[in-house]
């Protein structure tokens, strides 16, 4: 497993001391759960059976290679977490985690659609499907646009606030942990980060939504 990898190479970070030394259940369950995210992001689960499929398979490269690495961030950021807070024992810090890793599932599908149209679009490929009836239609319709960006914002939102309160537990128990000054002061620039972030999803969001109101007046 990476994670049991990364913590037996590393015994922790300049100035800051790693206080999860062993691989926790909680962690091993979330690097299931994160693994099972990226599995619905392959492009497709089949071997392509003619060039021409393998040619449309590989359009959506590009798309998965971006939510890959976005996962991958929000994978770290919580490896990093879990290895120097090790609170993984504290009930608050474990609903914290559950809420995370059911954000992350709900997120995989707006976040796989909403690079898959811009990749399609920005290297000049067909935006339209064909439906089980036969019919052929837009992937999306510009007066939908400003709702799928609300949905991608609100899901950003939503992971940043969780780590926010995750690191704003950690720092609740400092005197628990034993947090030193570095570390506390660590502790505090990491929310003020995460909470830049909220701050940027929610401009986001209020731009879609105000865009949404001019489309459709």
């Amino acid at each position: 497993m990476l994670r049991e990898r990364l913590a037996r190479n590393r015994g922790g970070e300049e100035g800051f001391s790693w206080r999860g030394e062993e691989v926790s259940r909680i962690e091993g369950f979330s690097d299931a759960v994160f693994a099972f995210a990226v599995t619905l992001l392959v492009v497709s689960l089949e071997v392509p059976k003619t060039f021409e499929e393998l040619l449309a398979t590989m359009r959506g490269f590009f798309a998965f290679a971006v939510c890959f690495v976005l996962l991958f961030a929000v994978w770290h950021s919580h490896y990093r977490f879990s290895r120097r807070y090790g609170l993984w024992d504290d009930a608050i810090a474990v609903n914290l985690n559950t809420a995370l890793l059911f954000i992350v599932l709900l997120y995989v599908y707006p976040l796989k659609f909403l690079f898959t149209l811009l990749s399609d679009t920005l290297l000049g490929f067909s935006t339209t499907v064909r439906l089980p009836s036969g019919a052929v239609v837009e992937t999306i319709r510009n007066d939908q646009v400003p709702l799928l960006m609300v949905i991608y914002g609100a899901g950003f939102v939503a992971l940043q606030t969780v780590f926010v309160l995750l690191y704003l537990r950690a720092y609740t128990l400092r005197d628990t942990l034993g947090l030193d000054a570095h570390e506390r002061s660590v502790t505090r620039e990491e929310m003020q980060g995460f909470l830049l972030m909220v701050g940027v999803g929610l401009i986001s969001i209020v731009i879609a939504l105000l865009d949404g109101q001019d489309a459709a007046s």
